[in-house]
């Protein structure tokens, strides 16, 4: 089992889920990915978490980001624990979750941390680019759910900072400044890229408005 790391293709697999078997490159197309892995089915923390995501459909939607959950459980738990969560989070779980007993899926993406939890995934996210790319990783204990705001706030990064030269800053929300990447040294080169202008605290730090939102 290798690791993966930052900038490798995630591995191809075909698996059943909740919404059918799927082949997962050629289900994830050309939209970013979302695998994101859950101790156990019916349990509270999971439970939350679940309807967490369903809720925020429209907001990976307008990203073009897939949801895709796992657990080591068979198919018609999950299928039965939906009902929980549905009833349980005001929610309407749409995304697909990979019934994975025999562990395959998550020792592809060593998802099982011995040293937490023997048997079971952890909370695992894995943020996947269109070009099939593992971009991101957050691994949580069981006992932290997740923080999907953050989750998002990540998936807002890279998609920006994929289109233009900066990178974003600590604590960075969208509208926020972003830092002018230390590669562009021209001056000219910077006022062409930036013309909403930037402010320099050092040479090598560098402050640009977002650059694809207009000033008001």
């Amino acid at each position: 089992m290798a690791t993966l790391h930052l900038g490798d293709i995630v591995p191809d697999f075909e698996t059943e889920t909740t919404s059918g078997t799927i082949r997962f490159h050629d289900w994830l197309g050309s939209s970013w990915g979302l695998l994101f892995s859950h101790p156990a089915d019916f349990t509270p923390v999971c439970t939350t978490e679940l309807g967490r995501v369903a809720n925020l459909n429209e907001e990976f939607k307008k990203r073009n980001v897939k949801c895709l959950a796992i657990s080591v459980d068979p198919l018609d738990s999950h299928k039965k624990w939906i009902n929980d969560i549905n009833e349980t989070q005001n929610a309407n779980v749409q995304f697909p979750i990979i019934a994975d007993p025999e562990r395959k899926v998550a020792e592809l993406y060593d998802m099982i941390h011995p040293n937490a939890l023997a048997t079971q995934t952890v909370r695992s996210v894995y943020f996947i680019d269109p070009n099939k790319k593992l971009r991101a990783q957050i691994t949580y204990p069981a006992s932290t759910g997740r923080n999907f705001a953050e989750i998002l706030r990540v998936i807002d990064s890279l998609q920006l900072t994929d289109n233009y030269q900066v990178a974003t800053p600590a604590d960075w929300q969208q509208g926020d400044e972003c830092v002018i990447v230390p590669s562009i040294k021209d001056p000219e080169e910077i006022q062409t890229k930036f013309p909403q202008g930037y402010r320099q605290l050092k040479p090598y730090l560098r402050m640009t408005p977002q650059p694809n939102l207009k000033k008001k």
